[in-house]
């Protein structure tokens, strides 16, 4: 990894850390019968729309997949020195200066906006049969790809991603239909932090979000007797609706899990303010133990 200044070193401002043992607890694991983005059906996408996910198993050939991690690897390694959107776990943002390139890995939690430095990335992102896919999903043609993301958790480090909806991290009208494509670039397993989802939870519309150990629903109103794991293999592809309640536990394992994760929405929407969006997700003056 290229030697970053401080103004470079970028500490995630959510802080992590202990949780409820049963909070990722699931009734069922994700199954599918779509094997890549050729087998989507008309059914399928009205599969999506009634249930807020759809899962493709072999969305992304090996190749895809091997180049995709590979220049992930070297975006984390530093090979582009133009790219400096690294996000480093807080637990070591007072002694991140101190650490050697190796262990500085090891913390990293994601790479933002990395997608315009590394040509393979943008192939993932810019897939033909992806896009083309969440298009039919969204219904329109003309569409936005509005935020890229490499997210990391490395063996026994990588910690949770609470119970969150993404439309509360946007500022976008409610009613946009914005849809998440996590892609699995390791194997993807309960035990280092595949996605965990609540089937339809995107239809009961915007929960309050507290800043607890991230911005995120409170644990108390997580409806984890029904949640669905979503463990993936490689080249797997997760697409989700902006409403639905999901979350990843921590990496308790001694693989690392790499993931990419893009978001789409209609290049149509304009933006609304912060201002709008707390005033529908957000609530901190409520006295509330999460």
């Amino acid at each position: 990894m290229a030697e970053q200044t401080d103004a470079e070193l970028q500490i995630d401002p959510e802080t992590g850390g202990n949780y409820p043992e049963w909070l990722y607890d699931h009734g069922t694991v994700a199954t599918s019968d779509v094997n890549t983005f050729d087998d989507v059906t008309d059914d399928h996408v009205q599969q999506f729309h009634d249930s807020g996910y759809l899962v493709v198993r072999n969305a992304f050939t090996h190749d895809e997949t091997s180049n995709a991690l590979k220049g992930l690897q070297d975006l984390i390694e530093g090979r582009n020195p133009a790219f400096t959107g690294y996000q480093f776990e807080k637990e070591v943002e007072d002694r991140i200066d101190k650490l050697g390139e190796k262990e500085k890995q090891k913390y990293m939690r994601k790479l933002m906006y990395h997608v315009e430095f590394d040509q393979s990335q943008r192939n993932m992102a810019f897939h033909q049969k992806l896009n083309e896919t969440v298009q039919r999903i969204i219904g329109e043609d003309d569409l936005s790809m509005f935020q890229d993301m490499a997210l990391l958790k490395p063996p026994r480090v990588g910690r949770e991603k609470p119970w969150h909806q993404d439309l509360a991290y946007f500022n976008l009208p409610l009613d946009t239909i914005v849809v998440g494509a996590w892609i699995a670039l390791d194997k993807a397993t309960v035990e280092n932090g595949c996605m965990t989802i609540v089937p339809g939870s995107h239809k009961k519309g915007a929960v309050i979000h507290f800043k607890r150990r991230d911005w995120q629903i409170c644990d108390t109103e997580v409806m984890n007797d029904v949640a669905v794991a979503v463990p993936l293999k490689p080249g797997g592809c997760l697409l989700f609706h902006g409403l639905i309640h999901h979350g990843t536990p921590a990496n308790l394992s001694d693989a690392p899990r790499r993931a990419l994760q893009f978001h789409y929405r209609s290049a149509r929407i304009e933006s609304t303010s912060d201002q709008d969006r707390m005033a529908v997700f957000g609530s901190e003056g409520k006295n509330v133990s999460c």
